[in-house]
């Protein structure tokens, strides 16, 4: 009997003891469950015990921490904000309504946690810091600047880069944020004074054409009167060259016709009197010469005109006194050659 006690002893101790590993073995799993956590590539791992961080685990993979430490995940991939719709005044007091985007990650997940705590608290906040920024950015410009046609005086640019340091400077370290872009992705008037805007905007305009239609006008009378001045010149310096050689060609034909006429005085006379003729006779003009003119003789032989007949001179009558008229007056004598007829030319 009491051998029996004994083994049913030794039995149940045995079946405690193992019972006892058991229960071991399962919490010391449970125990190596809850120490181990993973960290995916496109998240931050934050151990946090008792609501205080412990530490941020950066690299990827199977990690170890305490049974009862809790691990909180935060996305590291690039995230983006769309702000709403804003209406702001320029330094010229003009009114714009702008849309907005900002791309962003977190850099500092321990910051991140204790301010924003989510990624959607964190786009309400990042929106008001971008808004905020833009609206003190845009009263420093005025809207020309940021509609000019000229592409090299638009300062549009210059805004946007202002207001991405500007967002940038705050975010990261008041919310552990890294901005990477701020992009103003529309910009446009008020429905309101949208016409007005685009009068005045039409009318500059104009005043421009018109301006530079008045320096196009101004530069062609300079350039036509500069022609003008380079014609003239020109035309005066050929004029004179021309004369120069005409005088030169008139006193060589002279020489010419010195050598040529000085061999036979008679008849270059008698070719001067022909050029002399051909000068001033035409179809209406009648010429009276001497019967004994050169001409005349010339003609005759060709045979252009006939000779006309000579009229002999009457005889004196004998009862009269030789050197009285009839009423008793002295004769004028004759003059020599004044019986020699004269013909008329046509």
């Amino acid at each position: 009997m009491r051998a029996t006690g004994n083994r049913l002893a030794t039995a149940g101790a045995s079946a405690v003891l193992r019972l006892l590993l058991l229960l071991a073995a399962a919490l010391l799993l449970v125990a190596l469950y809850g120490a181990l956590f993973t960290v995916d590539v496109t998240q931050y791992g934050v151990v946090s015990r008792f609501g205080h961080v412990v530490r941020v685990v950066e690299t990827p993979g199977l990690h170890l921490k305490l049974p009862f430490d809790r691990v909180l995940t935060v996305d590291r991939r690039l995230l983006y904000s769309r702000p709403g719709e804003a209406e702001y005044l320029t330094a010229d007091k003009k009114n714009v309504v702008v849309r907005s985007l900002a791309l962003w990650r977190v850099a500092d997940p321990r910051r991140f946690l204790e301010t924003v705590g989510t990624p959607a608290g964190a786009d309400l906040q990042l929106a008001d810091v971008v808004l905020a920024e833009i609206g003190a950015a845009l009263g420093n410009y005025p809207f020309a600047s940021f509609v000019s046609a000229d592409a090299g005086r638009s300062r549009f640019d210059d805004l946007v880069a202002e207001v991405r340091s500007a967002v940038q400077a705050y975010a990261l370290p008041a919310f552990g944020i890294e901005v990477v872009e701020v992009d103003l992705r529309q910009l446009y008037l008020p429905e309101g004074n949208r016409q007005s805007v685009f009068e005045r905007m039409e009318a500059e305009r104009g005043r421009i054409a018109t301006q530079f239609r008045s320096e196009g006008e101004r530069d062609a009378t300079r350039m036509i009167a500069a022609a003008d001045r380079e014609k003239a010149k020109i035309s005066a310096e050929a004029d004179r060259e021309a004369a120069q050689i005409r005088a030169e060609g008139e006193a060589q034909a002279m020489d010419v016709y010195t050598d040529a006429f000085s061999q036979d005085p008679a008849f270059y006379k008698f070719l001067r009197s022909l050029q002399a003729y051909e000068k001033f006779l035409d179809d209406r003009t009648t010429l009276f010469l001497p019967g004994d003119a050169e001409i005349l003789a010339i003609l005759h032989a060709e045979g252009v005109i006939s000779r006309p007949p000579v009229i002999a001179p009457e005889a004196p009558v004998a009862d009269d006194a030789p050197g009285e008229d009839l009423d008793g007056r002295p004769r004028a004598e004759a003059e020599p050659g004044a019986g020699a007829p004269t013909e008329a030319v046509p």
